[in-house]
């Protein structure tokens, strides 16, 4: 597997999943382990939040302490009272603005697309250098959870998570061999039912299990319909929640090892 990156530029895919997308770093610290560099970087989501910071030459190290900050929910997390969401991205965007200053997605030194879906027509938006937009706004676009964080207001048009359209994003890779990171791929869920005491606990296991589900089965179709050199990585996430951020030196350790 590492010989087939050594030989071509590579694009790396990095897919949307909460706080699963922590299993990312594992593979970014193998990656400059063995100094492969990606030609170009394509994130949803999560993916694109640790994608964007590794197109700005952040190394894994700097990006796992700037995800630490996220174990701590009362540093980003500020409920919202009204509009469609249940959290005001106002603190979120600070950090952001912090990380990325006044960066474009023209600015990065890798080339990096992330993908958002239009909330008014329902069509994938994938941000490029081509846009005059800045970085930190193409991802509170492409992580905006419907219901879960504030959607995303960009040139008139209203920006949600990149999930609903493409969560792993192999139809915005540029170059015909690319290596792809799935943390809700075919090891994010558990082949048997919820089996809990209380049914509420049933219920929720269930939706959630439903919507990795989803989004597996669209990223399957995406696979299945690619005439590209796809090296697929689907980190063991499905002991874990979305939201288990203080679990990232776990999550992380999933992503280690995975290239060998």
């Amino acid at each position: 597997m590492i010989n087939k990156l050594k030989k071509k530029p590579f694009s790396l895919v990095l897919s949307g999943g909460g706080a699963l997308g922590i299993a990312h770093l594992g593979v970014l610290h193998d990656l400059e382990q063995h100094t492969l560099l990606p030609a170009e970087l394509v994130g949803t989501s999560m993916g694109g939040i640790i994608a964007a910071c590794m197109a700005i030459d952040m190394s894994e190290a700097k990006i796992y302490e700037e995800i630490k900050a996220f174990s701590s929910v009362s540093k980003w997390i500020k409920f919202s009272f009204s509009g469609n969401a249940i959290v005001d991205n106002s603190k979120i965007e600070n950090i952001f603005k912090t990380l990325f200053a006044n960066k474009k997605m023209k600015d990065t030194h890798i080339p990096l697309k992330l993908i958002a879906t239009n909330l008014k027509s329902g069509e994938k938006r994938v941000f490029t250098a081509d846009d005059d937009i800045y970085i930190k706004d193409a991802i509170l676009a492409s992580m905006a959870i419907p219901g879960i964080f504030t959607e995303h207001h960009y040139e008139g048009e209203i920006y949600g998570d990149g999930f609903l359209c493409e969560n792993l994003g192999i139809n915005e890779a540029t170059y015909e061999t690319l290596l792809a990171v799935d943390v809700l791929g075919k090891n994010s869920f558990e082949e048997t039912l919820p089996d809990n005491f209380f049914k509420t606990s049933n219920v929720i296991e269930m939706f959630e299990k439903s919507m990795r589900l989803l989004i597996y089965n669209q990223s399957q179709t995406h696979i299945q319909n690619s005439n590209k050199n796809i090296i697929l990585l689907t980190p063991e996430t499905k002991e874990h929640n979305t939201f288990h951020f203080h679990k990232h030196k776990e999550l992380r350790a999933l992503g280690l090892g995975l290239l060998e």
